[in-house]
C-alpha cells in the first residue's frame, strides 16, 4: 500500500504563490506516475499537473505557464509550485500516483487552497 500526506495549502491574495508538497510512504516502488488534481465547489476532479518516472509531464492548458510539477525520488516527495494564482485557482487539491499494483489509484486527503483578496 502507499500513503499520501499532503501540505501547503492556504489563503493566498491574487497574483500570490503557493506550494504544495505531498510525502508518499509504504511501497513507493509501484508508483508510476504521481498528480495533482483539484475540485472546486460544484465543479468534476480535474487533472492539474502529472509527472511519471519516465519524465512525463503534462500540465492543465489553464495552469501552462504558472504551475511546475517536481518530483524528489529520495525523499519519494511530489510538489505543486504555484504561481500567480487567479481566484479560479480556487479548491481543494489532491495528491495522486498511481501504481502498478492494486489499487491502482491511491489520493492524499486534499487540502484546501483559497485565492481571495
Amino acid at each position: 500500500q502507499v500513503q499520501l500526506v499532503e501540505s501547503g495549502g492556504g489563503l493566498v491574495q491574487p497574483g500570490g504563490s503557493l506550494r504544495l508538497s505531498c510525502a508518499a510512504s509504504g511501497d513507493i516502488d509501484s508508483i508510476s506516475v504521481y498528480g495533482w488534481y483539484r475540485q472546486a465547489p460544484g465543479k468534476q476532479r480535474e487533472l492539474v499537473a502529472s509527472k511519471s518516472f519516465g519524465g512525463e509531464t503534462t500540465y492543465a492548458d489553464s495552469v501552462k505557464g504558472r504551475f511546475t510539477i517536481s518530483r524528489d525520488n529520495a525523499q519519494s516527495t511530489t510538489s505543486l509550485q504555484m504561481n500567480s494564482l487567479k481566484r479560479e485557482d480556487t479548491a481543494v487539491y489532491y495528491c495522486n500516483v498511481k501504481r502498478r499494483k492494486w489499487p491502482s489509484d491511491v489520493w492524499g486527503q486534499g487540502t484546501q487552497v483559497t485565492v481571495s483578496s
